[in-house]
């Protein structure tokens, strides 16, 4: 990354990035009644970097709830991008109650870069960064942008998830069990039971209200939002089964809030998880593992192993607890700190 030194130029980028924030009530305002609207707010930072992130604005012919859509968060997760394509290819701006603001990729930068988690370049991963900064690298101005503009106008904020490229999960839609919020945290929970999704994940939440967010929809949890997030699709590739659910859990989302009709089957069984345990691998190596998202396990069952890059087996994973894995590693190289895999106790 190239680095700019001068403050004449600094100014500029900075000053850039504040005039396309200050615009998106006024835009949200300005959209008529069963139109919609298309545009891109710019930003650069004293890095030299820019980026763009595409907004679509749907306004019913009606008042109603407002409902954001977040994909692309990170940008190799392919079914939840196509699942919004499809998505703004079939939404009828009259047939809505409501409106809509859709960020169809949030991460632009990494979605052409086909970068893992962050964007390639300021090396800064959005599903990281939230609140933002208004002044800082172009990911954390995207971060910044969406919470003080986009997240206050919202009454239900989606966040559409899925494997990245390195992650083999199984669907699930997840929300946080706020007990400081308990409308929110309730109408969260319904809207999840009403998705679509036979698997659903409630996490606990803990932050405090002057630590970071973080997460997208933990910072609209936060700010007092209902707040929900889809994982559907794995190992970076485009599968037909997760697009459709992911595009058919929005549908089910806005009949769930009255802004939209649909028709679409539910599942006849809901299965739920409130408590979950992480493994992280302890030392970089080749991650091994007959283990697959789905499976059960048995605390103290051997799940896996770690060799170097002579094949020596280093390290063996064991399970921290008895339950289903949501989602793990389904790629050989792993690094220290990773998450190898999340296991889900059934409710």
């Amino acid at each position: 990354m190239r680095v700019h030194s001068r403050v004449l130029v600094l100014f500029f980028f900075l000053t850039m990035g504040a005039i396309g924030q200050e615009s998106f009530k006024d835009k949200f305002e300005e959209t008529k009644a069963g139109s919609l609207l298309k545009f891109k707010a710019s930003f650069n930072d004293s890095l030299s970097n820019s980026a763009e992130l595409p907004v679509v604005i749907i306004k019913g012919k009606e008042k109603g709830k407002v409902l954001t859509i977040l994909a692309g968060v990170h940008g190799y997760e392919y079914p939840p991008i196509m699942a919004v394509q499809e998505f703004l290819g079939e939404i009828r701006p009259m047939d809505l109650k409501g409106s809509l603001i859709v960020i169809p990729i949030s991460s632009t930068a990494a979605f052409y870069g086909r970068s893992v988690f962050i964007n390639p370049n300021d090396g800064v991963n959005l599903n990281n960064a939230f609140p933002g900064k208004e002044k800082g690298t172009v990911t954390q101005q995207v971060a910044h942008y969406i919470t003080k503009n986009i997240i206050p106008l919202t009454d239900v904020f989606l966040d559409i998830h899925g494997g990245d490229a390195s992650e083999d999960l199984i669907p699930f839609v997840c929300y946080y069990n706020h007990q400081g919020q308990p409308k929110a945290t309730a109408m969260a929970k319904k809207l999840s039971e009403t998705s679509g999704f036979s698997n659903i994940v409630s996490y606990d939440y803990t932050l405090k209200d002057t630590e970071p967010a973080k997460y997208a929809f933990k910072q609209a949890v936060q700010d007092g939002k209902v707040g929900l997030s889809f994982e559907a699709g794995k190992l970076g590739n485009v599968q037909a089964d997760a697009v459709a659910l992911n595009k058919n859990g929005i549908y089910n989302v806005m009949n769930g809030l009255q802004m939209y009709r649909t028709k679409l089957d539910l599942p006849s069984e809901l299965k739920k998880y409130n408590d979950q345990g992480y493994i992280k691998a302890s030392t970089k190596g080749i991650f091994y593992s007959d283990i697959k998202a789905g499976d059960f396990v048995q605390e103290g069952q051997d799940i896996g192993y770690i060799t170097d890059e002579f094949g020596a087996i280093i390290k063996t994973i064991k399970a921290s607890g008895t339950g289903v894995v949501l989602y793990m590693v389904g790629t050989p190289p792993v690094n220290k700190d990773d998450t190898l895999f999340c296991i889900g106790a059934p409710e």
